[in-house]
């Protein structure tokens, strides 16, 4: 059961990581909590319900309510500036990225259910809705926001240290690199029987149309080997990452099958208009690659970056080489889906810096050494692709270095 619950599950999870939902469950929270003051009141004893009045309570409320208004849109701003300082100093996906940052929705949602929960109350107590002597309770719920306020303006003072900057948007892409490649580490064909050129391919085989054009997203392997079954086997056409236009192949079904099961299979494959990371780790090896693109580019001229995100690059590429030397069992035995080539994966972290850092020397050195340790790495499809990148890195070189000095530098470079 759990294998079926995959797919949902990681649906719900993308969608609560918006930033738009977790504000409104911390707003729907605090018109809740204003409300249920009601409630709380009569169970009160009557010389603790009659200890605090409204007029203690309204002008606590109002500070909080006016307050939070501004703290609110200031820290908005904020983030949004961060946001583009970010996307215009990495990379423009960083920008999608951030949206995703857990501490920055937390303390917008706490400042803005803090302003809501304040104006809930005030519009309650103006109303007469509140009875005699909820005071005390909404009292208590104040002080109970305000710490959690004050607890978010610690940490968003803390995180604003480093949102938006090179640092932070290194180490973000950097991490999200690294779940996953260790994600396809560890299920290289997430699940399924690696299709591969030597898988021999049944004749009768029926394509699976895409409804509408986009990045694949993400594939419910056990959906797949659900709509399996004696003489039918599916192909997966197009893994996580592969753009595919409307009417071309998710996948093929071998033997009888009916429209009706290449709809059940379609559904299987979540498709959008952006390649996002939750699957696809040659994106997000991509994203690194970018930066390191953007930083060599003349308006910024930042070799000192491109170098460690080389190195980064060097070390995500050599532990996912270490940890896929072992091939994990397939659990879903029906179902066939590629598995991404080394060749892609360096490719995306290295051919854009090798071409874009062939006229500096720093970057092409640092470079050829990365590619040369990999080669001698306990992965040996990742070490061939590193050494043919080698190569082509060292034509770059040649073509873009001025001096044969330093072309010589590139050549005596040992592991």
């Amino acid at each position: 059961m759990t294998n079926y619950l995959k797919m949902p599950l990681s649906i719900l999870k993308r969608f609560a990581r918006k930033l738009w939902v977790r504000v409104t469950l911390f707003a729907v929270l605090a018109v809740a909590v204003a409300v249920a003051a009601s409630l709380v009141t009569p169970l009160l004893p009557e010389g603790l319900a009659n200890s605090i009045g409204p007029d203690a309570v309204m002008p606590v409320l109002s500070i909080l309510a006016s307050s939070m208004l501004a703290v609110s849109t200031f820290s908005l701003s904020i983030m949004v500036a961060s946001h583009q300082a970010a996307a215009g100093n990495a990379t423009p996906r960083i920008h999608r990225i951030l949206l995703e940052d857990t501490t920055t929705q937390s303390v917008l949602a706490t400042f803005i259910g803090a302003f809501v929960y304040s104006l809930t109350s005030i519009i309650l107590f103006r109303a007469d809705i509140y009875p005699e002597h909820a005071a005390i309770v909404i009292m208590a719920v104040t002080v109970t926001v305000t710490v959690l306020v004050i607890v978010a303006m610690l940490r968003w003072i803390h995180h604003l240290s480093s949102l938006g900057s090179m640092d932070d948007s290194l180490q973000i892409a950097y991490e999200l690199a690294h779940e996953s490649l260790g994600a396809l580490a560890r299920q290289p064909a997430q699940g399924a029987n690696p299709l591969t050129r030597d898988t021999i391919l049944p004749t009768d085989l029926t394509p699976v149309p895409a409804p509408s054009s986009g990045y694949v997203q993400m594939i419910d392997m056990a959906g797949l080997q659900d709509c399996t079954g004696p003489g039918i086997l599916i192909y997966v056409a197009r893994r996580q990452g592969r753009h595919v236009l409307a009417s071309q192949a998710l996948a093929h079904v071998s033997g009888n099958t009916t429209q009706q099961l290449r709809d059940r299979i379609a559904r299987c494959f979540v498709t959008a208009d952006l390649r996002n990371h939750e699957q696809d780790a040659e994106f997000s090896l991509l994203v690194l690659s970018e930066i390191a693109s953007k930083a060599l580019s003349p308006g910024i001229n930042d070799a000192g970056t491109a170098i460690e995100v080389i190195t980064r690059l060097e070390t995500l590429l050599w532990e996912h080489a270490r940890d896929r030397a072992d091939q994990p069992t397939a659990k879903y035995h029906n179902v066939f889906c590629p598995v991404p080539s080394a060749g892609r994966l360096v490719n995306a972290g290295f051919a854009a810096t090798a071409r874009d850092g062939a006229g500096l020397v720093e970057v092409a050195l640092q470079l050829r050494q990365a590619l040369l340790e990999l080669a001698q790495g306990p992965q040996q499809e990742i070490g061939d692709a590193a050494t043919e990148l080698a190569q082509r890195a060292l034509a770059y070189a040649d073509a873009a270095l001025p001096l044969q000095e330093e072309k010589d530098m590139l050549r005596a470079v040992t592991v």
